[in-house]
């Protein structure tokens, strides 16, 4: 069974990509990059064709989605709510039923901590898969652990 975590932005995307077995293994990750000069439907347009080419390679079972949390950049929130938007429909027309966890959920589910840092983040992904080192940039693991905590809600 695989799971595909994302981390939406519109900037980068994180992606992870885990088979859950005895032990989950990680199969792939990376991040989609869009450069900050190009207009918003480019952006998107980018982000749809980068994700639809993921879950073509990848053929995850499931999809967990980190919520968006913004107190006070309400701009930022309306760009990440467009790219969210665009994977969600990416995921959803590729058949992927979608799991959607807010930063405090993965952060339980990863650390057992709700106000882990980023560092705490990366390291626990970094021993729950086994890898040699922390997943990079910063994006690819907290995607790793939106998948991870997907994983724990259906790993016995």
């Amino acid at each position: 069974m695989r799971i595909i975590g994302i981390d939406p932005g519109t900037g980068i995307v994180g992606f992870g990509v885990i088979e859950i077995g005895k032990k989950p293994t990680l199969v792939d990750a990376g991040v989609i990059r869009t450069h900050k000069d190009q207009q918003t439907a480019e952006r998107l347009a980018e982000i749809y064709a980068g994700l639809n080419e993921i879950i073509a390679q990848n053929r995850p079972d499931f999809a967990s989605v980190e919520k968006l949390f913004f107190a006070q950049n309400v701009t930022t929130a309306m760009t990440v709510s467009q790219a969210r938007g665009v994977i969600l429909l990416a995921l959803h027309e590729a058949g992927v039923p979608i799991f959607e966890y807010t930063p405090l959920q993965i952060k339980m589910a990863t650390v057992g901590y709700g106000r882990a840092t980023k560092a705490q983040i990366q390291e626990m992904v970094r021993v729950q898969l086994g890898l040699a080192e922390i997943p990079k940039p910063d994006d690819c693991a907290d995607a790793l652990a939106a998948a991870l905590t997907h994983s724990g809600t259906i790993m016995p």
